[in-house]
């Protein structure tokens, strides 16, 4: 008995061990196959990051396509936190190596540590204060912490070793520092160098193994292609101002982007720009999986301009070989010696405002721009100021179009109303002068001989009330609409006056109505009254952009369409019949046979002046449109203290001839 019963518990002892081995085999299939996902779900961890990929910048072309601003293809290299080792040691060895290929090749690398290169450490004294408080604020020392102080702590801090020279700590303490300046991060790579040449390239990829993290890049540079064409308004480009920050990014750019800082490249920055790409990289579990383009870079337009390379060339021709050649004669016939060095020509385009071609001297090329800042800075006569847009000069005799215009309008005067000219004129305590005796003399024949008398009997009677409203109504004192903004100038006025801390007399009224006075416009101004004058009352807003286009220029996009800034409404038909029979008048005076407009095969409309100046005794100006009977252009120029700028006027018609044709 007691055998069977050892046998029985036995039994069940095997059966006990089997139910329990059942149960584990169960519950182990349980977790491999009924709960796998959700246990695959919980151990694994996804993130991603986002990489900007920049635009291409779109380029600047002339009116005939040909480029004056472009890019060109190069090779940056940057580190790509991704691959980038962990380890700092190995990091700080990537680092070394990498600097020492882009020294052996003669490459600059970014390096921001406001601290001298070599011991003893010093803080940079080309830096300011504010970027020495914001380097300690940083790396986390004390305001008082001396050079070598943040030296030290940035080799402790990256574990820079002890082994490497001090030359060799150095570098990589200011490339460990640039990083972190520059944020660096999975969603923001480090820009180590730029321009690198195609054999450190070639080097760089062959130790991209050894090299982890560093990542060669193709990117578009800019670069000037014609730097003798409007280079003042071209403009350049530039890293984002602090001052200027938050504007941009309001706008979504980065603070690492290039963007127009003048001209055109800062006038058109929103077609220019394009739009950046992005990047994604998914990590899991730590690990990268994917790294894919979601959003495709959108290059930015070209901005084709209204102004032809070989006309503009031209035109600065024309303005730098007057200046060179103009020789002052005096009352004996003798030439003397001149001291002309600048001046300004603008040409539009009569029937829509468009710039055809703006001359400035002295000037310069883009080309030699950045390296020769300094030099162009110092310059005498300052080569870097846009005279044809920004310089203010007094009209003189030219204003006197504006006078007729308020005379004949406001029915002052018509056509036959005649003043006498004895040369002499007396306003009420005060003697002016008039440059001839013309006797009985009406408005036509006064524009062509320039008469002061005449025009101060009409500014007296028309007031200086209405001398400023015509004056408005052609554009003087404001600014004329033009992309790259201009100086508005002003217009002589009691109010001016008492602005400027000047009296104001009865006799300025007279000044006003000649053009003398507080009166300053720029030469675009003056054009823009001569377009007007040609389009009998109608003012159009000057503009440089002719059209816009993709990038490749295989679409137009938009076309400028021109803009009426102001129409004169006129009360009279004849009104500038009488101007343009005066102006046509004055292209027959005085002019020698090499310079004369009589013989062009279509009539000439012109006014000049000889403004007053106390500093340079006076100056040339003229304006003036043609085919005086249907106007194809329009123009106006100065000579800064010289004469006879008028001779200039037949070349530049030559010039319009040899480009587009007159007929």
């Amino acid at each position: 008995m007691r055998a069977i019963s050892d046998y029985i518990k036995m039994a069940l002892a095997v059966l006990m061990v089997l139910a329990a081995t059942i149960f584990c085999a169960m519950r182990l299939l349980k977790i491999q196959v009924v709960d796998s996902d959700s246990y695959t779900k919980r151990e694994v961890v996804t993130n991603k990051y986002t990489q900007k990929i920049p635009s291409t910048r779109g380029q600047i072309v002339d009116a005939k396509g040909l480029t004056i601003i472009g890019n060109n293809v190069s090779y940056a290299v940057f580190i790509d936190e991704k691959n980038f080792p962990t380890d700092v040691a190995e990091g700080n060895r990537v680092l070394l190596r990498l600097t020492e290929i882009l020294q052996e090749a003669g490459v600059e690398w970014n390096d921001s540590l406001p601290l001298t290169r070599t011991q003893p450490y010093l803080f940079d004294e080309e830096v300011s204060e504010r970027t020495i408080s914001s380097m300690k604020r940083r790396i986390g020392v004390n305001a008082y912490a001396t050079a070598q102080n943040c030296i030290d702590v940035l080799i402790k801090d990256y574990e820079i070793s002890s082994e490497y020279t001090p030359e060799q700590q150095r570098i990589i303490a200011g490339l460990r520092y640039s990083m972190l300046d520059d944020d660096f991060s999975i969603s923001n790579r480090f820009e180590v160098a730029k321009q690198l040449p195609k054999q450190t390239v070639s080097l760089l990829s062959e130790l991209s193994m050894q090299l982890s993290g560093i990542v060669i890049v193709q990117q578009a540079d800019r670069v000037v292609e014609i730097g003798d064409v409007i280079p003042h308004e071209i403009g350049t480009v530039g890293p984002i101002f602090e001052e200027n920050a938050a504007e941009y990014l309001d706008k979504g750019y980065d603070l690492n982007a290039i963007v127009g800082i003048s001209g055109i490249e800062k006038a058109m920055e929103s077609e220019l720009q394009g739009k950046e790409g992005v990047r994604t990289i998914t990590f899991e579990d730590g690990v990268p999986v994917s790294d894919e383009v979601t959003e495709e870079m959108v290059a930015g337009h070209t901005v084709m301009l209204t102004v032809n390379s070989e006309f503009q060339r031209g035109l600065q021709g024309i303005l730098e070989g007057f200046i060179k050649d103009f020789h002052k004669i005096n009352k004996k016939g003798e030439i003397i010696s001149s001291k002309v060095k600048s001046g300004a020509i603008v040409v539009l385009d009569a029937k829509t405002g468009a710039v055809l071609g703006e001359a400035t001297a002295p000037t310069y090329n883009l080309m030699d721009y950045s390296e020769m800042y300094d030099v162009l800075l110092e310059a005498p006569d300052n080569p870097l100021f846009n005279r044809a847009t920004q310089g203010l000069y007094r009209p003189g005799s030219t204003f006197k179009t504006i006078t007729a215009t308020a005379g004949l309008n406001e029915g002052v005067v018509n056509g036959q109303t005649s003043y006498q000219c004895k040369q002499t004129y007396f306003y009420i305590d005060t003697k002016f002068g008039c440059t001839g005796k013309h006797d009985y003399i009406s408005i036509s024949r006064a524009i062509m001989v320039s008469c002061n008398a005449y025009f101060y009997d009409l500014s007296r009677n028309l007031t200086i009330d209405n001398i400023t409203k015509y004056a408005a109504l052609y554009g003087i004192g404001q600014n004329t609409g033009i992309e790259t903004r201009d100086s508005a100038g002003y217009m002589a006025s009691p109010e001016k006056y008492r602005e400027l801390g000047l009296p104001w007399t009865v006799g300025q009224v007279l000044q006003a109505g000649i053009g003398n006075g507080e009166t300053m416009v720029t030469p675009l101004q003056l054009a823009n009254v001569a377009c007007t004058i040609a389009n009998e009352g109608v003012r159009y807003e000057p503009y440089l952009v002719d059209s816009i286009w993709d990038y490749n220029m295989e679409n137009c996009i938009s076309k400028t369409q021109p803009t009426v800034a102001q129409t004169i409404d006129l009360n009279y038909r004849y009104v500038y019949h009488y101007i343009e029979e005066g102006m046509i008048m004055a292209s027959t005076n005085n002019m020698p046979d090499e310079y004369s407009l009589q013989n062009l095969g279509y009539s000439v409309a012109i006014k000049t002046g000889t403004p007053q100046w106390e500093s340079r005794v006076q100056d040339s100006v003229f304006i003036g449109y043609a085919p005086a009977h249907d106007p194809k252009i329009a123009f106006a120029g100065i000579i800064e203290g010289g004469e006879y700028s008028k001779y200039m006027i037949r070349s530049i018609l030559k010039l319009y001839e040899e480009v587009y044709g007159m007929h």
